[in-house]
């Protein structure tokens, strides 16, 4: 293992096992998934416990997946799905810092970016993607890249709506 296969390895487990514990933590919380549920419905997510369910899903397969290093541009478009979706419906109205209230845009961003990173380069030599031969050349950014805005664009779509803000009759 070379210098870069390390840090490959380095940010996959790190961020795949954050995303994955994001996931988990849905589920185990103190309010659980109806507690997620409660809060999507909060944003304007139609079907709210199935957007809990799903997001939870997605979260730890994906983050695992992405730690693991097994089809890993698929895994990082999971990502990026779940971080477009995350900065529209929440994160992009607060502003760009993550330590502003309710917390800006900035750490989905960063996930989203090492996830089609990832995708370009291969999930490297201490991978699974590695031992079985799963070799996704210039096709892995690609992959990660159209699944990813497909599906965010899909969820989006048909689960946000998003509660209209009305003006004032004195404005």
């Amino acid at each position: 293992m070379n210098e870069i296969d390390l840090g490959i390895l380095i940010i996959r487990v790190a961020f795949g096992a954050s995303l994955a514990y994001h996931g988990v933590n849905k589920i185990i919380s103190k309010g659980g998934l109806s507690g997620t549920a409660g809060w999507f419905a909060s944003l304007g997510m139609k079907s709210p416990a199935l957007q809990a369910k799903l997001a939870a899903t997605t979260e730890i397969a994906a983050g695992l997946l992405f730690a693991v290093g097994l089809v890993t541009p698929l895994a990082a478009g999971a990502m990026l799905a779940l971080m477009v979706v995350a900065i529209v419906t929440v994160h992009a109205k607060v502003g760009y810092f993550i330590f502003l209230p309710n917390g800006g845009w900035e750490y989905c961003a960063a996930i989203a970016i090492v996830a089609v990173g990832i995708a370009s380069t291969g999930a490297g030599s201490v991978s699974l993607d590695n031992a079985l031969d799963l070799d996704f050349g210039r096709s892995g950014m690609a992959i990660a890249i159209g699944l990813g805005l497909a599906s965010a664009a899909a969820q989006l779509a048909l689960f946000y709506r998003p509660a209209s803000v009305k003006k004032s009759v004195t404005e």
